[in-house]
């Protein structure tokens, strides 16, 4: 896919372009692209990083924070219920044709609701508009992320080695998934 413009706007170029619409689904959720300067990402996204904190020792949690969400190469998604912050993610760009999925964090009143489900749906259509031909992911090995890794695996994730920057870590699930450019529906 040709992509016009310079490299540090160009990702949020896309989605402007692409995905300027907020998704509404039928059961009143929405996904709209964030900005992080709101308060309740802010709690939330701490939440996720304090979480992540008792569960993994620190040199094995690769969490990001709000700074680094901020980014060029991320686009941050939240899903609201009416007023209420119901979850997020992100994703962050590594190469024209891979990112990663970040930050995937579902409120606890809202836990399982299908939030994740709908948001890795969102962002799948939103990769495969961009161009990526590969996701990939790092989520934890410990039974607290037996969930996340089944969702993944249920949206045709597998297991792979390390990618980016990434080392082999006995506490990390290191996961991709190549697409293809269909949309809407498409588990490919």
């Amino acid at each position: 896919m040709d992509r016009e413009g310079p490299p540090q706007g160009r990702f949020r170029a896309w989605f402007v372009r692409d995905h300027a619409r907020a998704r509404t689904m039928e059961d009143g959720y929405e996904i709209r692209v964030d900005d992080l300067g709101g308060p309740e990402i802010a709690v939330l996204l701490q939440e996720h990083l304090d979480s992540m904190a008792t569960i993994s020792p620190p040199e094995s949690c690769h969490a990001l924070d709000v700074d680094e969400l901020r980014k060029p190469d991320a686009t941050v998604w939240c899903v609201w219920h009416g007023s209420e912050l119901a979850g997020c993610g992100a994703l962050k760009e590594l190469s024209d044709t891979h990112a990663e999925v970040k930050s995937m964090k579902t409120a606890e009143a809202h836990l399982r609701r299908g939030v994740a489900a709908k948001l890795l749906e969102h962002m799948l259509d939103a990769a495969r508009v961009r161009g990526y031909r590969r996701l990939s992911l790092e989520t934890g090995s410990q039974v607290e992320f037996i969930p996340a890794r089944t969702l993944y695996k249920r949206y045709g994730f597998e297991e792979c080695g390390p990618f980016a920057d990434y080392h082999e870590d006995p506490n990390s699930v290191f996961m991709t998934k190549a697409l293809t450019t269909s949309l809407r529906g498409a588990r490919s």
